[in-house]
């Protein structure tokens, strides 16, 4: 969990999922996610009620509402995001030379790893 931004694990990545990959509808975002409809239901409702997330009718379907992240929850997990990555550049600094170019010659290979598991649609750890 990121202590800062004061969010479940839960919340924190289904909140991620909207913010970088777009508004969605519920059941998408659970299958997403890996939890069931009711779970990501009271994910979402959690989002909502802090201002984090919104529901949006389905330009598609009028039955239907799509969810998406709000400004300030996209400020958020933006927030979360540079703290992460700053997190991760301060440690790999941290590291002797011959280790950062060792990390560095892998990149390669960990993008390809990485494209591997998105198209394999590898479950995510997220719970609920």
């Amino acid at each position: 969990m990121d202590r800062l931004a004061g969010l479940t694990p839960a919340r924190l990545s289904a909140l991620s999922v909207i913010v970088f990959g777009g508004p969605r509808p519920l059941g998408e975002l659970a299958a997403a996610e890996g939890v069931a409809g009711p779970t990501m239901t009271r994910i979402v409702d959690g989002l909502v009620a802090g201002g984090l997330a919104e529901r949006r009718p389905d330009p598609r379907d009028g039955r239907a509402a799509l969810i998406a992240a709000t400004p300030t929850g996209e400020d958020l997990m933006r927030a979360a995001a540079g703290r992460r990555i700053s997190a991760i550049a301060s440690a790999i600094a941290q590291l002797p030379a011959a280790d950062r170019r060792r990390l560095t010659a892998s990149a390669g290979l960990l993008e390809r790893l990485a494209k591997t598991v998105r198209e394999a649609g590898a479950p995510s750890a997220a719970g609920s």
